[in-house]
């Protein structure tokens, strides 16, 4: 039997069991048929982000940002950056710390931007600070593995 992961759906919440050596065909979310590692950055609800990061088999870096954090905003197109060299082995995802302060109150966020990488529930590592994309990934391959 081939090995799989369980991803999230960044989009509708649904856990999909998704073999490892079809990644890099684009696998979709049996519900809502969204992408599960696209390359892109997903935006995170409470709920999702605590579903993500507690039972996703890749790793999955989390941004955690706000909209009038200045460094965040610069960062953004960086994180977008990496995330499309990442993929599909680590997914990229935001969660806005405004929306969900219980969230970023539970992670130990202190300053933001805040990066932290998490794998099968638990955290990996973390980086504070605005970063460019070759910081963003370097730090993601030497944690993830």
């Amino acid at each position: 039997m081939s090995e799989s992961a369980r991803l999230t759906c960044a989009t509708c919440g649904q856990g999909n069991r998704v073999p490892l050596a079809r990644l890099a065909e684009g696998p979709k979310c049996g519900t809502c048929g969204a992408a599960l590692v696209d390359g892109g950055v997903a935006e995170l609800d409470a709920a999702t982000h605590d579903k993500v990061t507690r039972s996703d088999g890749l790793p999955v870096l989390v941004d955690y940002w706000a909209p009038w954090c200045g460094p965040c905003r610069m960062m953004a197109p960086e994180f977008a950056k990496a995330a499309r060299t990442l993929a599909p082995g680590v997914r990229l995802m935001k969660l806005n710390t405004e929306e969900h302060p219980q969230v970023s109150t539970r992670a130990g966020i202190r300053g933001i931007p805040a990066l932290i990488l998490y794998r099968n529930g638990r955290e990996i590592a973390r980086l504070a600070g605005a970063r460019p994309a070759a910081d963003i990934v370097a730090f993601a391959r030497q944690h993830a593995g």
